[in-house]
């Protein structure tokens, strides 16, 4: 993962080296919660029912997707091909858990009804509800990775057409005094 070791394409502007730390901190949050999620999934019943494997497999998607974030953001190369894909995974694990967790919380019992747990029902609700909130951390940390990983994708951008702020005063006039004394004077504000 691009975490665990230092890059070699080092960050010039400290405001990118903190955005990519707390990207990678986002992404590590995720993994344990998506794990955490899997584990009270399993403790509602040990071989899961095919709701229960649903599940389940959503938890794991998002594993992934959060490894795969790490290492396409953190790829030097600049991948648009594997950025993108990061980008649609992502988003769409991020509806997938806010549905799950919208389910979790409005239909309590007929979730766990569909799980076909063997716990007493008192508890499998607070068991299913530990993992509802799971369900909001990831949904609401899945955008967050998506605007982070937006943010570090326009500031490699902005590094490779030319050093930083260069590329937005080619393309923007902002900055650029025109002289207007030459037009027409309907034009002339």
């Amino acid at each position: 993962m691009g975490g665990l070791y230092e890059s070699n394409n080092n960050p010039s502007s400290g405001s990118q080296y903190h955005t990519h730390k707390i990207f990678l901190l986002c992404n590590y949050i995720l993994l344990g919660a998506a794990s955490s999620c899997i584990f009270l999934t399993i403790s509602l019943r040990l071989v899961p029912s095919l709701c229960g494997f649903f599940l389940i497999f959503l938890h794991i998607l998002t594993i992934l997707g959060a490894i795969f974030g790490c290492t396409a953001v953190s790829d030097g190369s600049g991948s648009n091909k594997w950025y993108g894909a990061h980008m649609v995974a992502t988003v769409l694990t991020a509806i997938f858990q806010g549905s799950v967790s919208v389910l979790i919380f409005t239909r309590t019992s007929d979730f766990l009804g569909q799980l076909k747990s063997y716990v007493r029902e008192e508890d499998g609700d607070v068991i299913l509800r530990l993992s509802g909130g799971l369900c909001i951390l990831i949904f609401c940390l899945e955008w967050v990775v998506l605007g982070l990983a937006f943010v570090l994708k326009y500031y490699a951008f902005a590094e490779v057409n030319g050093g930083g702020g260069v590329a937005m005063s080619k393309s923007s006039k902002v900055h650029q005094e025109e002289n207007t004394s030459y037009w027409p004077w309907q034009f002339q504000v």
